[in-house]
């Protein structure tokens, strides 16, 4: 077997790392484009614009085929950083969007995230339901409120039960202190706007009946 020279070797080297390369900054620019529109999503999601918000998550779904396909070739793009982050706002944008459309919970294998992503962006949901809860009281719609608190709650109750996993999974504690904080405080502002409520309906009630008893007298 004829050996190949030094200078076609490296040429072949070249050519492989140049490839790789591009590959590499394709899957970049499609996981950039795929946060980007599941951070539009989780916006429409707040403006109540359910559809549109569908079709953002769908288009950003279908960038990670570029990523699939790709990283069958070059495994190590799959461990870039910006594909654990296009990954962890999809994953918050579709657990949102769920929330909000159906009042209910969507896994990682239905949505297509790995394990660790999913955790992560769960986490972050959190702060998207502290938004609506704000929203929800400055419309004055307490009951959707407390609703939002809810969810909190349960979020930040299941991750933090997670065991040793908790402690496992990098960054999780630390978001999981942030949660904590962002639920105390909504805890805060749905009570006070409860209490504000409850004053104004008993005023409203006294005077009601004092205008009932003056008409009698």
């Amino acid at each position: 077997m004829k050996s190949m020279s030094l200078r076609d070797s490296l040429k072949k080297i070249q050519e492989m790392v140049k490839r790789r390369d591009e590959a590499r900054r394709e899957v970049q620019m499609a996981m950039q484009k795929a946060t980007r529109l599941a951070k539009q999503a989780i916006f429409l999601v707040h403006k109540g614009r359910i559809e549109e918000a569908e079709d953002m998550l769908k288009r950003a779904g279908e960038l990670f085929a570029i990523l699939n396909e790709k990283s069958g070739e070059y495994p190590e793009l799959a461990r870039m950083g910006t594909v654990d982050s296009a990954y962890q706002e999809y994953a918050e944008a579709q657990t949102f969007l769920y929330l909000v459309r159906d009042g209910s919970f969507i896994s990682y294998e239905e949505i297509g995230v790995p394990m660790i992503p999913y955790v992560l962006g769960l986490a972050d949901v959190i702060g998207e339901l502290r938004r609506r809860a704000l929203d929800s009281i400055r419309e004055g719609r307490i009951d959707e409120a407390e609703r939002s608190l809810e969810l909190m709650e349960e979020i930040y109750y299941e991750l933090t039960g997670m065991d040793e996993a908790y402690f496992l999974i990098p960054g999780l504690r630390k978001k999981c202190d942030v949660a904590r904080r962002i639920i105390e405080a909504t805890r805060g502002d749905v009570t006070l706007e409860s209490r504000r409520n409850l004053l104004e309906r008993s005023i409203r009630d006294l005077k009601d009946a004092l205008e009932g008893k003056g008409s009698h007298g």
